[in-house]
């Protein structure tokens, strides 16, 4: 009785001190756990563009920079973001065809001796080496502005031409023509996109 009152009281505070926690210790776990979370919000940062390919970045929605294939990084979102351009695949489009609910408003075309002619033709595109920014932001859809130039350039040639020609004589040269018009046009809208080649499939 006359020693535990004490005694027994300083040793209840005592294990107190020892389990409680404290002020420092929690600030410090607060640091660690921000720290960590900065580290994987910065990691998530990196990314690959694989070869035939490059990344365009944007930081805030508006166009930064275009990279080449390799390990990248960027500002992790929503800072910066990126997306990845095939620039090396052969892309197509057919005008004309079968089976598309547009075909006879593609195919249906006047020559210059005011004949009609219904032409089927095909387009291979690719995307310029330094086209991807232009591909990704020029257009809303490109190719839908591919078919609608490819359209565009053939009703052109095709009016300066007679239907025998069409039909037997100069279909080479009118793919030619087609391609290097389709190209002219293409450029002046800024769309980054490459024609690589023009085939008349059938004309009747």
């Amino acid at each position: 009785g006359l020693f535990g009152r004490k005694s027994g009281g300083g040793s209840r505070g005592g294990g107190m001190g020892n389990f409680g926690v404290s002020p420092k210790g929690t600030g410090i776990g607060l640091a660690a756990l921000l720290g960590v979370a900065g580290l994987l919000w910065l990691a998530s940062g990196f990314y690959i563009v694989p070869e035939g390919q490059v990344g365009v970045v944007t930081t805030f929605g508006r166009y930064s920079e275009t990279t080449n294939p390799g390990f990248r990084w960027r500002m992790p979102w929503p800072v910066q973001s990126s997306e990845l351009v095939d620039i090396l695949s052969l892309r197509k489009v057919e005008v004309g065809t079968r089976g598309r609910p547009e075909r006879l408003k593609e195919a249906l075309m006047l020559t210059d001796d005011e004949n009609i002619v219904d032409i089927q033709f095909e387009v291979q595109f690719r995307i310029k080496d330094d086209g991807a920014r232009d591909y990704l932001f020029n257009s809303r859809n490109p190719t839908s502005a591919v078919i609608q130039t490819a359209e565009s350039a053939m009703r052109e040639v095709l009016g300066r031409k007679k239907m025998d020609s069409v039909l037997y004589e100069s279909r080479s040269e009118i793919a030619s023509e087609v391609r290097t018009r389709m190209q002219e046009m293409l450029d002046r809208y800024g769309t980054g996109i490459q024609v690589s080649a023009v085939a008349i499939q059938n004309a009747q």
